[in-house]
């Protein structure tokens, strides 16, 4: 049986959800998968040996990913680097087709560009606009966003753009790397 680790990193805890998500779907196809929240990973440690596959997460906030996520995985490209890997990240921009793949997500190509790691599978997964659990300066700067990708900009608005069938199919996928 096929161990999968999912780590991730939320800020808001939508990426937390499509992780748990992945978990779910590698275990009903047969495999054994475990989440593990960066904050864990980073004080806890993470027994790589225990798991065959090993994914990663982490949305797109503003346009960047977090500076914690990015000092992990330069730390640990080498255990990342050593097993059968896949990346994820998690963004309201990838609502649309074009932005949904690894080619047309410019927030997937600045990671590749800037990240010591390279990962060798890679996932564009839409996030979710959700005003009303938002704070006040992340409203106006997220319906400043909105408002230039031609997205929702009213405050009581809450989508959930994540094609969760394919991120369960996601899940079934990891099982199959290496």
């Amino acid at each position: 049986m096929k161990s999968v680790l999912v780590l991730y990193c939320s800020v808001r805890g939508h990426t937390a959800r499509i992780a748990r998500r992945i978990c779910e779907s590698v275990e009903s196809s047969g495999g054994r998968a475990e989440s593990m929240d960066l904050t864990e990973a980073v004080h806890e440690g993470v027994d790589w040996g225990r798991y065959d596959v090993v994914v990663l997460g982490a949305p797109v906030i503003y346009g960047s990913y977090d500076k914690a996520f990015m000092e992990f995985i330069g730390r640990h490209r080498a255990e990342l680097d050593a097993k059968p890997n896949s990346f994820f990240n998690v963004s309201v921009v990838a609502r649309t087709p074009e932005k949904a793949t690894v080619e047309g997500n410019r927030y997937m190509q600045k990671f590749l560009q800037r990240s010591p790691w390279k990962p060798k599978d890679l996932r564009v997964i839409a996030g979710k606009v959700n005003y009303p659990a938002w704070r006040w300066y992340d409203v106006i700067m997220i319906q400043l966003i909105m408002k230039m990708t031609h997205g929702p900009t009213d405050r009581s608005t809450v989508i959930d753009y994540t094609d969760w069938s394919d991120v369960e199919a996601y899940g079934r996928h990891v099982l199959s790397l290496g």
